[in-house]
């Protein structure tokens, strides 16, 4: 039994032949992926109309498999269309050959501009590759290529799909795939040759059709006509005889004093080499019989100017030069530097020599003018070689900025500057600012960057320019000194900074803007100040109190603008007060002499009766028809003190503390304080202009909201208003009623300063010293992008370009989102200057061609109109039809521009063979260059296609009569034949 059972053990393995091998599994993945794409069973489309190809919608969808551990993608190429009638399909697909055979013949879509290789070689509508997944790999070997073949041929089979399948096989770039497409009893063949050099017998019409003759292996005598569609293209380079337009800005112009110093104020614009590099002209023969032309290796009858369609092409240069890119991306650049400013110019300009001069005057006359004498005027030059010098003196070397630029910067920014009276403050700042345009309004709101008339766009065009032509970051550097410098000097000597509106500061500006406006509302204060310390010296020798008894509506207006600082203290006085003694002594006894005059010391004891035997005081004008409540007098507005004006950092800071203080009693108390710091100075001053009034006097004209007024009858029956205040003002402990309580009768000029500009002025003149260039930069780029966006708009508003308006449209919106918030990321910030690099090389093209085609020069109205279509439409689309072929208006200029491109090479050409003996000239020229001497107006074509299509039955006479086609290009250093050859598989 034993050695029985020794055979049975070892026969443990059954050998099962149904298991699926790879090449299997492959198979049946494909057909999955066909089946779930629903490309399965017999479709028909409609006919395809002309142009289709290129204005219809393509669509793809794509899935990965696998060959053993070789990954693919099956790609679905697609055209999409309608669907035809149901009825109609069914009546079709009786017995017809698949679509992607009919469309073979199809001749509406011969040489599209822009489509799939496949699309263009075979005229497909509809398509399936395989292609290797990784872009390094590919399929190499013979035995591979025909076992992909084998695989698809057997999906298609199996599946009864209508739609070819390609495999792609060698190299991505070769671009070479086999394919086919499989019917009911017939099959298409798609295969391919691509050869590097060109056998000399198919550079010509007649060898081509012997080789698609034979391929195609016609047993009917005679064969079938073929028919032929031809198309040359010629490519001119040479553009010689027209100058590119864009000439670079002149550097030294802008010095020299020709142009002026106002070109600071303008971006330059343009491409700085012709951004149109070729155009092509494609010359196309449509529907040609074999027989009617001759086109050999001796003769050709192919004559670009007699061909009945022409249609041009531009090909731009690859990223063209642009000036005002790389204006804006180098001012980019100087975000990321780290280099503060003393680093990069020395010491800094502030550090004064001072340590050997100790008198603090000599430091502040070095500051601004070191002359003794008064200054009449500005003196920006002073300042110029004052800063100049010590930042010789310090670093050893020559300052980055010349004279001449500086100065003639520095003046512009500052026009002011050049006028020969004093500046007394007296006109008003806005008069040199036009209103700015309303589309300008909104974007400087929308970008946050600064009006196109103000300082701060001006400074930044100026840094750009500097940056670019000017020593770079170094004399971005300087320039920014010599600002501040003529900052301070501004503050010291009370003249306003031109160039910005008044006014609190405009939160919808960059921060930058906002600190140079608090600066300006800054001097406004202190000059009214000291203004209105002279008016009260003077008055105080007719009147011992500077009421409104005497005053005109004008002096009315000045007390409400400059008296309203006044301060008791010394402190955050001006500098010019500190010395002034006599005045601060006057001012201080008069302050004490009136409160106690007026019994005010008591503070809260004086009640509204003794209140009202004081003497009003800080009256503006009556208030229409209100009267106090309790005597009848009439309700004076008074004069107050203005809000202190904020910048958005100081904003965010005060919100910061208030939101520390908690939601305590005590924090809630104090944040009250602190936000009724103005209420309080306005009650003071309502109660000064109101001897004997009550809080709901004020109420009455500071909310009217909060005091309610009913009609009621009284005792004798009449109809009476009575009022009282809204409930939330009968809240116990409100803030309002306690800010009455403790508000004395005083008036604006003699209360405490809600702003205190000396220590505002001196903290923004701190922040402009501290800001390194790359802090600068990330300020103002809002404004130099702002002025970019303008200088686009306004060289695109001369050529009327449609696609660049919505560019322009979208660099807008993508910029307002981007700008808006605080360091925005460098990655956007180069998307949005990429965006409006592209439309200045997209105008640049369209002068580029406007002058090579001279649209200016046309004398008829029609002719213009034309041309300027024509080239409206060479930039929107790929391919542009010449209407008229060479015999069309813009067809002769095409003509000529070749023409006179041929003369110039030809003219080389001559000079160059005068050297060569009579043998050499005979033994160059290949059969082209040869042929082409008969047609010297154009140069040998760059690219020749032909499509040669026939029906005819294969294999046998009896089989079914099928489309067969071929595609053929050649190319300097390429040539591919493309054929789909059709044969019956039932009747062979």
């Amino acid at each position: 039994m034993a050695a029985d059972s020794e055979p049975e053990s070892e026969v443990f393995e059954i050998t099962d032949f149904t298991t699926a091998s790879e090449w299997e599994r492959f198979i049946s993945k494909v057909e999955e992926v066909l089946n779930d794409w629903k490309l399965i069973g017999p479709s028909l489309g409609k006919p395809l109309e002309k142009g289709i190809f290129t204005s219809g919608t393509w669509e793809e969808r794509s899935d990965e498999i696998s060959f053993a551990d070789f990954r693919f993608s099956v790609t679905h190429h697609y055209l999409v269309q309608e669907s035809p009638d149901k009825e109609r399909k069914d009546e079709e697909l009786e017995d017809a050959i698949p679509q992607s055979m009919q469309d073979l013949l199809c001749m509406n879509n011969d040489f599209p501009p822009r489509a799939h290789c496949l699309v263009r070689w075979y005229g497909l509508r509809e398509f399936v590759v395989i292609a290797p997944a990784a872009h390094s790999d590919a399929v190499l070997s013979e035995s591979k290529c025909n076992l992909l073949l084998s695989s698809i041929s057997i999906a298609l089979g199996n599946t009864g799909c209508q739609v070819p399948l390609f495999v792609q096989i060698h190299h991505k770039w070769r671009r070479m795939y086999m394919g086919e497409c499989q019917g009911p009893g017939v099959r298409t063949d798609f295969e391919m040759v691509h050869l590097r050099k060109v056998p000399s017998q198919y550079t010509h019409l007649s060898g081509l059709l012997d080789i698609f003759k034979s391929k195609i292996g016609c047993p009917l005598t005679p064969l079938p006509p073929v028919s032929i569609a031809i198309r040359l293209t010629y490519v001119l380079q040479d553009w010689q005889q027209y100058f590119w337009p864009q000439q670079p800005p002149d550097i030294d112009a802008l010095v020299g004093g020709e142009v002026g110093g106002l070109e600071f104020g303008k971006l330059p614009f343009g491409a700085c080499e012709d951004p149109i590099s070729e155009l092509h002209l494609a010359t196309t023969w449509p529907h040609l019989t074999e027989g009617i032309i001759v086109d050999n290796d001796v003769y050709s009858d192919l004559d670009p100017v007699q061909a009945p369609h022409w249609s041009v092409r531009v090909r731009k240069a690859d990223n063209p030069q642009c000036l005002l890119g790389d204006f804006v991306t180098e001012f980019l650049k100087i975000c990321r530097r780290k280099e503060s400013t003393d680093e990069i110019l020395g010491r800094s300009t502030f550090e004064e020599e001072g340590r050997e001069v100790a008198d603090i005057t000599h430091a502040l006359s070095k500051l601004t003018e070191p002359a003794p004498v008064p200054i009449h005027k500005l003196s920006v030059s002073n300042m110029v070689h004052t800063a100049k010098k010590k930042i010789r003196k310090h670093r050893g070397e020559e300052s980055p900025l010349n004279s001449d630029v500086l100065n003639t910067i520095l003046l512009f920014l500052f026009p002011d500057a050049v006028s020969e009276k004093p500046l007394d403050g007296t006109t008003s700042i806005d008069n040199s600012i036009p209103a700015p345009e309303a589309g300008d309004y909104t974007l400087y709101n929308q970008f946050k960057s600064a009006p196109s008339d103000s300082l701060t766009y001006k400074l930044a065009l100026c840094l750009c320019m500097i940056n670019f032509y000017h020593g770079g970051l170094k004399g971005v550097a300087h320039l920014w000194q010599e600002f501040v410098l003529e900052m301070r000097f501004r503050w010291e000597n009370n003249f306003l900074i031109p160039g910005l509106a008044s006014g609190s500061p405009d939160l919808r500006c960059c921060l930058l803007h906002q600190k140079l406006q608090m600066l300006n509302c800054c001097i406004e204060r202190k000059k009214a100040r000291d203004e209105g310390k002279k008016t009260s010296l003077s008055d105080s020798t007719t009147s011992a109190y500077p009421g409104d008894a005497g005053k005109t509506g004008g002096q009315l207006g000045l007390d409400h603008l400059r008296d309203t600082e006044k301060e008791k203290g010394e402190v955050g006085k001006s500098w010019d007060s500190w010395s002034d003694s006599e005045e601060e002594f006057f001012e201080c006894l008069s302050d004490t002499e009136d409160l106690k005059g007026n019994g005010q010391e008591s503070g809260k004891k004086g009640g509204p009766k003794e209140m009202a035997n004081l003497k009003p005081e800080g009256r503006l004008h009556q208030h229409g028809k209100l009267t106090l409540l309790h005597n009848g007098e009439p309700l004076y507005i008074p004069v107050t003190q203005e809000p202190a004006p904020m910048t958005e950092d100081l904003l965010e800071e005060q919100s910061e503390v208030l939101a520390k203080l908690g939601t305590s009693a005590e924090g809630a108390h104090l944040r009250a304080r602190m936000q009724s710091a103005c209420l309080l100075s306005d009650m003071e001053s309502f109660k000064a202009a109101n001897p004997g009034c009550f809080l709901e006097d004020f109420v009455r004209w500071y909310s009217p909201r909060d005091y309610i007024e009913e009609e009621v009858t009284d005792e004798k029956g009449n109809v009476v208003l009575k009022g009282e205040l809204s409930a939330r003002m009968k809240i116990p402990s409100n803030m309002w009623v306690e800010a009455w309580e403790t508000a004395k009768p005083v008036p604006a000029r003699r209360q405490r300063r809600l702003f205190d500009d000396t220590r505002e002025a001196e903290k923004v003149l701190h922040y402009l010293a501290m800001q390194k260039p790359a802090d600068l930069a990330r300020h103002l780029l809002p404004c130099v992008i702002h002025a970019a966006v303008l200088k686009v708009k306004e060289e695109e508003s001369l050529e009327n370009i449609p696609s660049v308006k919505k560019i322009i449209k979208q660099i807008i919106a993508h910029s307002s989102k981007v700008l808006h918030f605080p360091n925005p990321e460098d990655k956007k910030l180069e998307e949005i200057i990429l965006q409006i690099t592209t439309v200045e090389a997209i105008i640049a093209r369209a002068r580029s061609l406007k002058a090579k085609f001279g649209t200016e020069k046309c004398e008829h109205e029609e002719e213009k109109e034309g041309l300027e279509r024509f080239v409206s439409c060479l930039l929107e689309q790929p391919e542009v039809s010449v209407t008229g072929a060479g015999r069309g208006h813009a067809g002769r200029i095409i003509h000529k521009l070749f023409v006179n491109a041929q003369r110039l090479t030809e003219s080389s050409d001559e000079a160059a063979a005068v050297a060569l003996p009579e043998e050499e000239l005979k033994k160059s020229g290949c059969p082209e260059e040869r042929r082409q001497t008969l047609v010297s107006d154009f140069p040998p074509p760059a690219g020749r296609e032909l499509i040669l299509r026939a029906t005819v039955p294969r294999p046998a006479p009896y089989s079914k009569a099928l489309p067969q086609r071929m595609y053929s290009v050649l190319t300097k250093e390429d040539f591919r034949l493309a054929g789909a050859f059709s044969s019956d598989t039932s009747f062979f």
